[in-house]
């Protein structure tokens, strides 16, 4: 019987890779690695992050892993936002893929799972129309999007990092979303994934969440949730995962992976200024502003606390699904 595709709930045959694809070769070597998903066309965002990379020293490498649009419809912004992040290695999320390439019936392409309301993937799968059209406007060359990967593998001392937008098998999956790997089965499959893709740390992304899990042979994976919104409650900046030889000062929580610290940094933008960008181009009662206003004035219902973890060997720890979303 074939299955219907479901806009933003379907994940696309497309978007799926083999894990054994993912550390194969790194084509990477910094003692420092800064990575962030989900920028979402905050430029005040992308200001705070280059300039937390820019006063980091030795060899170093940023790799933003996808969703760098997302807001930006104002064609000026998302001019902006694209030619700067593309000056650095990036991966294509599901947002530049469908951006770029629109996939019958993907809609956003988030793959939403169940526990997404449904208003919230009608109002993504309008905010991607809208996306389109602006980056059709643009003129820019949307086949530098399309071509962009869908993981990088990086080392980093003695580890290899594998970075990806979603998990380890799909550019949209959900299997390193907090929620997951706060369940049993979630934790389980995502300490297999490891050996299966060679790698000692994953970096991700797309589940908009940050959690940062550790397992009991010693890998880590650290999902920023997402550098252009607030990631928890009462919180107004974004996040970056910084995976180095040596620690920073400022991060936020931290784990060890061998010779490298695995660390979330927050970046501190001007979100006064940011709100304010944002109502210029998502009107009260818009699409984004009623799925994401209330995160980026108050942040979501998570707490800090939530997002380190250790290793259980059974799954995260008993967590309550917070909403990725608002």
């Amino acid at each position: 019987m074939e299955t219907l595709a479901r806009p933003g709930r379907t994940c696309p045959l497309s978007y799926r890779y083999a894990p054994e694809a993912i550390g194969a070769a790194a084509a990477l070597h910094a003692e420092t690695l800064w990575i962030a998903g989900g920028l979402y066309g905050n430029p005040f965002a992308l200001r705070a992050l280059l300039d937390a990379y820019d006063a980091d020293r030795g060899s170093k490498a940023l790799v933003f892993n996808g969703d760098f649009h997302w807001f930006d419809v104002d064609p000026t912004d998302f001019r902006q936002v694209n030619q700067t992040v593309l000056a650095f290695h990036a991966l294509r999320g599901n947002v530049e893929t469908e951006i770029a390439a629109p996939g019958e019936g993907a809609g956003c392409g988030c793959a939403y799972p169940e526990w997404v309301g449904e208003a919230t993937v009608e109002h993504s799968n309008r905010i991607i129309e809208r996306l389109q059209a602006t980056a059709r406007s643009c003129g820019i060359g949307l086949a530098r999007l399309a071509a962009l990967p869908m993981h990088l593998a990086a080392r980093v001392g003695d580890a290899t990092i594998g970075i990806v937008h979603g998990d380890a098998a799909s550019l949209a999956g959900w299997g390193f979303s907090q929620e997951a790997l706060a369940t049993p089965g979630g934790y389980a499959a995502a300490a297999g994934a490891f050996a299966e893709a060679g790698v000692r740390v994953f970096a991700s992304s797309h589940t908009c969440l940050p959690v940062l899990q550790r397992f009991e042979n010693g890998a880590v994976l650290v999902n920023n949730g997402a550098a252009g919104m607030p990631n928890f409650r009462g919180t107004t900046w974004g996040l970056a995962s910084r995976i180095s030889l040596r620690p920073c000062t400022e991060a936020l929580y931290s784990a060890r992976c061998g010779s490298v610290f695995v660390e979330a940094i927050a970046l501190r933008y001007d979100n006064r200024a940011w709100q304010e960008r944002f109502l210029a181009q998502w009107e009260r009662g818009s699409d984004a502003h009623s799925s994401y206003w209330e995160r980026i004035t108050h942040g979501p219902r998570y707490e800090i606390a939530q997002a380190s973890r250790q290793a259980t060997g059974r799954g995260g720890c008993a967590r309550t699904a917070a909403d990725s979303r608002s």
